[in-house]
This record gives C-alpha cells, structure tokens and sequence, in this order.
C-alpha cells in the first residue's frame, strides 16, 4: 500500500491557511495555530523521516501550548483604561439625578438624558419628581426618587 508522506511545505500551505483565517475572524486563535503549523513544517524539513503521526501529534501539542500560553499571557496584562465607560453609554449615567420625560406608572416610565430618552424603571411616581438612576440593565435604568 501506498503510505501518505507529508512534505515540509504541507505544513507551511496549513500555517497560510490558518492565517488567512485569522485574517478573516480575528481573536488570536487561528494564529497560534498557524505558528504551529510553521515550527512544525521547519522540524519537518529538518527532519524528513519524521513519520505523518509524530508530525500531527507535534501539530497539536504545539497548537494547545500556544493557545494556552497565549491566553494565560492575556489574562495577566489587562490594559487599565483612563476611560473604563467609553463604550458602556448606560453606565455613565449611575448616580446621576434626571427629570422624569413621563411618569413612572405600574413600575415603567421615561427620562429625558440629553438627547435621548430612556426607559426606567422604579417605584411610581409624577412626572415632577427627580429620580436617580442606580443601575442599568441593557438598555432600561433602574431608578429611585430623589428627596
């Protein structure tokens, strides 16, 4: 029978394909996984001999160290932000005080925040009553009366 034998350049093809899709997809997965399929292409050419299940456990093996390298080297540098709210509009706006847009009747009403309008939610009241905003869930605030 005929034995698949697997070039060095197979392994560097893989690695080209993995980072075209990391390319496509980002996050970082793919890519380790096409240094994997590199190193292992380089030790191929070195090695020639190296039969195709050494080649695919070393495939593996190498992947999962990177990927879990990789993600235990991400979760010790956490970038620290100077603007931690950017990107999270409703949280902004904890702890402030609003007018109330419409009356909060059966636990539902409105605010008026600068040019838009929000859902909230909290105890009943008239609309001339100030509310604070203590929480966000999504897109609707959580509020409590203002004394």
């Amino acid at each position: 029978m005929n034995e698949l034998v697997v070039v060095f350049w197979y392994w560097w093809v893989l690695a080209l394909v993995f980072l075209v899709i990391e390319m496509l997809v980002s996050g970082f997965f793919f890519l380790w996984m096409a240094a994997a399929g590199l190193v292992t292409g380089c030790l191929v050419w070195v090695m020639p001999s190296t039969g195709l299940e050494t080649q695919a456990l070393l495939f593996s093996v190498l992947s999962i160290a990177a990927i879990i390298a990789w993600q235990f080297l991400v979760k010790k540098t956490v970038t620290k932000s100077d603007h931690p709210l950017l990107n999270k509009r409703g949280a902004q706006y904890v702890g402030r005080v609003f007018d109330l847009y419409e009356a909060i009747e059966n636990g539902q009403g409105k605010i008026k925040v600068d040019d838009s309008i929000w859902k909230v939610h909290g105890d009943d009241c008239d609309i001339t009553t100030k509310v604070k905003i203590i929480a966000v869930h999504g897109t609707v605030f959580d509020v409590q009366r203002v004394e």
